[in-house]
């Protein structure tokens, strides 16, 4: 930002003093907002179980935006299933774009309340946890990119359960501790979901 007039009894010099200690309390303030999302208005005392409310078909409408003005709003077809002590979550994504992708989430439990998981485009092992009445998912994924490279991002999810019975998602997409992006997601039974349609 340019400095073109100083605030009256403030000097250039004292400007330019001031100038790093704002712009690090900027970078303060961006990299907060890359924190794990609050916990919505919406949530029911019943809680959020992974294994009871993602079993079965599921439909969800969502939307991914960036701070670069991305908006992308998709529909998620998921099937939810427990083999032993994994639960299992193929997600069947159709973007308002025509574009499809397929994703499916390996979540296993290694300790009451607690999970790691795998996808396809995640990097390492993801970090699944019950926080009271939701489901926190923190996860490092690698976006593609033209020249191969990628970006890595970090998603912190919560997921809840509300009072109607359907599941929200919200996360936020961090990159060097900023929050670049958010997703939304309204997850509903499938038989509700088209019943609603």
């Amino acid at each position: 930002m340019l400095i073109r007039a100083a605030p009256r009894g403030v000097t250039r010099g004292m400007l330019v003093q001031i100038a790093p200690f704002a712009a690090l309390a900027a970078l303060l303030l961006l990299a907060g907002c890359a924190t794990r999302p609050p916990l919505p208005r919406e949530t029911d005392t019943q809680g959020f179980v992974l294994e009871r409310d993602l079993a079965g078909g599921s439909v969800a409408r969502g939307e991914f935006r960036a701070i670069t003005g991305v908006n992308r709003g998709f529909v998620a077809y998921l099937h939810g299933a427990l083999e032993g002590d994994t639960f299992v979550l193929t997600e069947d994504f159709v973007f308002d774009d025509g574009e499809r992708d397929r994703k499916t989430w390996r979540l296993r439990r290694v300790a009451p309340g607690e999970y790691v998981g795998t996808r396809e485009d995640v990097v390492g092992e993801a970090r699944g946890y019950q926080d009271g009445r939701a489901f926190r998912l923190e996860y490092d994924v690698r976006l593609p990119a033209e020249n191969g490279q990628g970006r890595k991002v970090r998603f912190r999810d919560v997921l809840v359960r509300t009072g109607d019975g359907s599941v929200l998602n919200r996360a936020n997409v961090g990159w060097f501790g900023l929050r670049v992006a958010t997703v939304s997601l309204s997850i509903r039974r499938e038989a509700a979901a088209m019943a609603a349609e």
